[in-house]
């Protein structure tokens, strides 16, 4: 007896041969996935950081599509009320400095608040001026969620108990090369040995 699919002119077409096809397909299928994920990966960086956001930083200066151009950069997206992830990568982040030596000075990073209503520009110098090269990022809220769509990011108002509220948030550092081309992003609580070893690439240009 043959199954749906298994004749051939009324002809019983071999099961194994069925398999074969079914084989063949799959791994046609795995080929031009294969072939086809890069150019969908390059697409997916090349929109990383893409849109009209105007911000102002602690520094003085302005964070735009354009200002990710000219150094590399680490775009790191949180806010000065966060328990943990926050104060935590930003003391990774002394770790790379460290580990990276002179070539620290070449990465300049961007902490760009997701709650602006209460993140002034003051709170972040106070929040990030302790961190070489690094800039606290805020602005209208209009203009934070445009910057938080151009990043893909992740950001959303929890209420708490007491009648306050926190932000969930993605908690991944955006790496940038002195292009304003998205690089690698580098995980929360990454390896640090690997964290450097993709800074130092992206400063190297490979």
């Amino acid at each position: 007896m043959t199954g749906p699919g298994d004749t051939n002119g009324g002809r019983a077409v071999p099961r194994p041969l069925v398999w074969a096809l079914g084989a063949s397909v799959l791994a046609l299928l795995g080929l031009l996935a294969a072939l086809l994920w890069p150019l969908l990966t390059n697409k997916i960086a090349d929109d990383f950081g893409r849109g009209d956001y105007r911000l102002e930083t602690t520094l003085g200066g302005e964070f735009s599509q354009a200002a990710l151009k000219g150094q590399a950069s680490a775009v790191f997206f949180g806010f000065t009320h966060c328990p943990d992830v926050c104060p935590t990568t930003l003391g990774e982040m002394t770790v790379w400095q460290d580990a990276l030596g002179e070539q620290a000075k070449d990465l300049r990073i961007f902490f760009v608040t997701v709650d602006p209503e209460r993140d002034t520009l003051d709170q972040l110098r106070d929040y990030v001026g302790w961190l070489p090269n690094a800039a606290g990022v805020s602005g209208p809220r209009s203009e934070i969620d445009k910057a938080i769509a151009a990043f893909h990011i992740y950001a959303r108002k929890v209420p708490t108990s007491d009648g306050s509220y926190t932000m969930d948030h993605s908690a991944y550092v955006l790496l940038f090369d002195a292009n304003g081309h998205f690089f690698e992003p580098i995980g929360y609580q990454e390896d640090p040995e690997r964290a450097v070893e993709k800074i130092r690439r992206m400063l190297k240009g490979t």
